[in-house]
């Protein structure tokens, strides 16, 4: 199956990822969950593996591939039945290209290639309290004094936050609007940097999740990326792989939901048969691997767009919507499926039905993302 989108290659690659999923990752889900945090060795665990590394050069320590390689990893990552520990592990995908990509070739080598080794955590410091998904206006103020800029204001739903030794973040320089905006690497030792709080969520509970303050923080100037003003089009270089990552996170989800459901309506019985054997079970779960296939493929196809080198912010935007809608309709089948069993926390569909929601908030919500498609039609 699906033969036209992997080679041998990526097959070898997924079994190698499974393998480390199984040894190093899913005998630790359950404690990492219920103590909201998983083990920051697994950092170093996943760099020593080559994993941390994927997209990029091999002078940096990375592991040059294609997208449909880094879509192999993600979803066997989720195969652990942990979205907050895929998601954790791999925060650097969402701020370490902007580094790399707009910074100087000594920013690279000091911020980019300790996190790949797995040596250190970085995080992306977008959404403010009062500033979400619309980015242009942010109110985080950096203002320059000598070498250094002055930073002020906060940052919230920032993953890996409570732990990350570095955080890219967006920062108005100027005046209103995206021209405004600048990206500036803020370590978290600097002074007046503080994790103000964590954050405890609905899912995700094995990552951490952070607000962040900055009082009159100071940053050199020597941690700009490119030049004030470029931070806005340097976020948005990201956002479509971002994207793209969370269009994945979903249709595994709901992958694993089904999995599950199919597992359990085979051995469940009810008035003298399994469920399974039910109508009115069986096209229902009919409908969830309908919904899987589909967003599973498209995803596929929007990975070989990209890997193409085609614009594909409309085909991204909508696959991640309709992954999410099969997704969400999809766990809430497997847990009506389990009846009161996926209600209750030893039954995996519970935390698929909890991990599940935020994926269509993330990396620009619904919403956001048909106001992206309508400029297309």
């Amino acid at each position: 199956m699906y033969q036209e989108y992997f080679t041998e290659e990526h097959n070898i690659f997924r079994e190698s990822v499974r393998k480390f999923v199984e040894k190093e990752i899913k005998p630790h889900v359950d404690e990492w969950e219920e103590k909201e945090i998983f083990d920051i060795g697994l950092y170093k665990k996943a760099g020593d593996a080559g994993f941390l590394g994927l997209e990029f050069p091999e002078e940096y320590g990375g592991t040059p591939c294609d997208k449909l390689m880094f879509v192999v990893y993600v979803e066997e990552l989720v195969r652990s039945g942990s979205l907050g520990v895929a998601i954790g592990v791999s925060t650097h995908h969402i701020s370490t290209p902007h580094v790399f990509k707009m910074g100087t070739e000594e920013q690279r080598r000091r911020f980019v290639v300790p996190v790949l080794k797995g040596d250190r955590i970085s995080a992306l410091g977008v959404t403010e309290p009062n500033a979400g998904s619309d980015v242009a206006n942010i109110a985080t103020r950096a203002v320059r004094e000598g070498d250094c800029y002055i930073v002020n204001g906060a940052k919230t739903f920032i993953s890996s936050g409570t732990r990350a030794n570095f955080i890219t973040t967006a920062v108005r320089t100027g005046g209103p609007g995206h021209k405004g905006i600048s990206l500036l690497i803020i370590e978290s030792d600097s002074p007046g940097f503080k994790v103000a709080k964590k954050i405890r969520k609905m899912g995700w509970h094995a990552s951490d999740t952070a607000e962040l303050s900055f009082e009159d923080c100071r940053v050199p100037v020597a941690n700009l990326l490119g030049k004030e003003g470029d931070g806005f089009k340097g976020i948005m270089i990201n956002f479509q792989n971002e994207r793209l990552e969370l269009s994945v996170h979903a249709h595994m989800v709901a992958q694993l939901a089904l999995e599950e459901s199919i597992k359990y309506a085979k051995s469940r019985e009810a008035f003298g048969k399994p469920i399974f054997n039910q109508q009115v079970i069986m096209h229902k779960l009919v409908d969830m691997a309908t919904l899987v296939e589909i967003a599973r493929e498209y995803n596929y196809r929007v990975a070989a767009m990209m890997d193409a080198k085609k614009n594909a912010v409309k085909e991204v935007s909508m696959a991640k919507n309709f992954a999410c809608q099969a997704c969400d309709k999809v766990v809430f089948d497997a847990v009506q499926i389990h009846g009161g069993y996926g209600y209750a926390k030893e039954y995996l569909v519970e935390r698929l039905y909890r991990d599940s929601r935020v994926i269509s908030i993330g990396g620009g919500t619904t919403e956001v993302m048909k106001n992206v498609i309508a400029n297309f039609l």
